[in-house]
């Protein structure tokens, strides 16, 4: 995991206004949160939560600016009540499982959904995304004006789960975007032998998508933690084989940590 990483879900986002944007908490939250420190200027962002597995909530407690009271940390999801999300994190640091409770933070939080929790930011408007994942969740579409972007971890296309989108509607969701970044975990025999059902994609299937939709550029994501970079590299090459035999122009690439995508 030399050059793709081992760090759990969390992206970072900057829109054209400055606005940083924070997708997940997951293990690469803590390495963020140290760089913000060091950005004196910086004192209020947003956090996006696809859902509540551990794996996106695990870096949390070790999120450095929410034990300081100079940050203002706007936390959002999918339509879901604001207290399932103020539970989430304060289940984190619950006893037996941390010796710091929520109450000790002192950065300012606010969770608030809307109807359709559609999050506005400036010019950039947020639009949450019904994922096919066990227990539900949502990615996101960011809409800045000339720029698109949409995030689809933990989503499994061909899969019915409850409160997911069909395959087609993924692909109306992510027609013509700038980047899309998609869960891309298993191969096909993975897949077919033994991981149907556990709510992720294999990377043949991203790959067709993001043919079928026509975007722009393409990253895997959130790869087996069993595939080193060896095999994350070899998918990276089947993606862009399969996208070619469609006569698909995208440029692909995959997920690695430190990894900086410019629209």
């Amino acid at each position: 995991m030399l050059r793709y990483g081992g760090s759990t879900t969390c992206v970072e986002v900057r829109l054209d206004d400055g606005s940083l944007v924070i997708i997940d908490a997951g293990s690469g939250i803590h390495a963020l949160g140290r760089a913000l420190l060091r950005d004196p200027a910086l004192t209020e962002f947003h956090l996006l939560l696809t859902h509540a597995h551990w794996d996106h909530l695990t870096g949390f407690p070790f999120f450095a600016p929410a034990y300081f009271d100079r940050y203002r940390i706007h936390v959002r999801g999918g339509p879901e009540a604001q207290l399932s999300l103020l539970k989430y994190l304060e289940h984190q640091l619950e006893p037996p499982y941390f010796p710091v409770g929520f109450g000790a933070l002192k950065a300012r939080f606010d969770f608030i959904s809307g109807a359709d929790s559609m999050v506005k930011i400036g010019d950039a408007t947020i639009v949450p995304i019904p994922l096919s994942h066990p227990n539900g969740g949502y990615g996101f579409a960011f809409h800045e004006p000339g720029k698109s972007f949409v995030f689809l971890t933990d989503n499994e296309p061909d899969f019915p789960h409850p409160g997911g989108l069909r395959e087609e509607d993924y692909v109306e969701a992510t027609r013509g975007v700038d980047l899309l970044i998609h869960d891309a975990q298993y191969n096909d025999d993975e897949y077919a032998r033994s991981t149907r059902g556990w709510g992720h994609s294999t990377y043949s299937r991203a790959a067709l998508i993001a043919a079928a939709a026509g975007v722009q550029r393409f990253v895997t994501f959130h790869h087996d933690p069993d595939h080193d970079d060896r095999e994350i590299d070899r998918s990276v090459r089947h993606c862009r084989r399969l996208m070619r035999e469609r006569r698909a122009r995208v440029w692909c690439a995959g997920g690695a940590e430190g990894m900086v995508v410019r629209i």
